[in-house]
């Protein structure tokens, strides 16, 4: 299987499983991690969403060993496999969280930085090499890494490929933590564990709007934040984290009203 799929708790481990080629991405493995994200987005068991990859590297892009000279409308119909996983990670109003050891390179950047956290070895190293063999860059990185390291940093990523050291990609905030070497997926659990025990509504809400706000003008902004909170107000969460508030405990979120002991 090009991907495996395991659960933890409320948590699903989405595991690239290619680790002979260093988990490269080819036509099946799109298919198969389009396909998995879009399960544990149906599945209402699944509150968090991990992605990783077998072996001692998240992922070195594309499969070039697969990769010939096509016709655009080939290519195109290739392209939008990939585009496809980007898509189901932006569209689920579920946490995606990337666990990212040894290395990502290329489509393995966009991958991991389409995420909405991205944990990362200390020794790991990040490097968008799609001009190596003359392509621009896919899988949504013309959105998320300007989002996460500003439109200078992503021409220079891009047109250089020079490989970026974990340490430096926090600074930057392609990375939003570093953990050890071999203990990046535990952190990466132990977030989404966090996550998977919030309110749900809410945290959706901060995924959609992160994503759309930036294209909004100002005032229609706070026109869709109104009338997020608004529904929030009428939600269980909302109403267990004030039960919580003035009982002085810890909310517990995804339960509807009166099933609490």
């Amino acid at each position: 299987m090009t991907v495996l799929i395991t659960d933890d708790g409320a948590v699903r481990i989405l595991t690239l499983n290619r680790p002979e080629v260093r988990n490269a991405i080819d036509i099946p493995l799109r298919m198969a991690l389009r396909e998995a994200l879009e399960e544990a987005d149906d599945d209402p068991a699944v509150r968090a969403i991990v992605l990783t990859g077998a072996g001692p590297v998240f992922c070195s892009g594309g499969d070039v060993s697969t990769m010939e000279r096509l016709e655009p409308n080939v290519a195109l119909a290739r392209a939008q496999l990939a585009q496809a996983v980007i898509r189901a990670i932006w569209i689920t109003q579920k946490p995606v969280l990337a666990a990212v050891e040894g290395a990502a390179y290329g489509a393995g950047v966009a991958l991991a930085a389409a995420c909405d956290r991205v944990v990362v070895g200390a020794d790991a190293r990040f490097a968008t090499t799609f001009t190596n063999v003359g392509l621009a860059a896919d899988m949504g990185a013309f959105v998320s890494l300007p989002r996460r390291i500003g439109i200078p940093r992503t021409r220079d990523m891009l047109i250089f490929g020079t490989p970026v050291a974990a340490e430096q990609a926090q600074v930057w905030g392609l990375a939003d933590a570093v953990a050890a070497p071999g203990a990046v997926l535990a952190a990466t659990l132990a977030d989404a564990k966090r996550l998977a025990d919030g309110p749900a509504g809410a945290l959706g809400v901060i995924k959609e709007m992160l994503m759309e706000a930036p294209a909004l003008h100002p005032l229609d902004v706070l026109d869709q934040e109104a009338a997020h909170q608004a529904r929030l107000f009428g939600s269980d969460d909302f109403a267990e984290g004030v039960a919580a508030f003035r009982e002085k405990r810890r909310p517990v979120f995804g339960q509807t009203q009166g099933a609490r002991s």
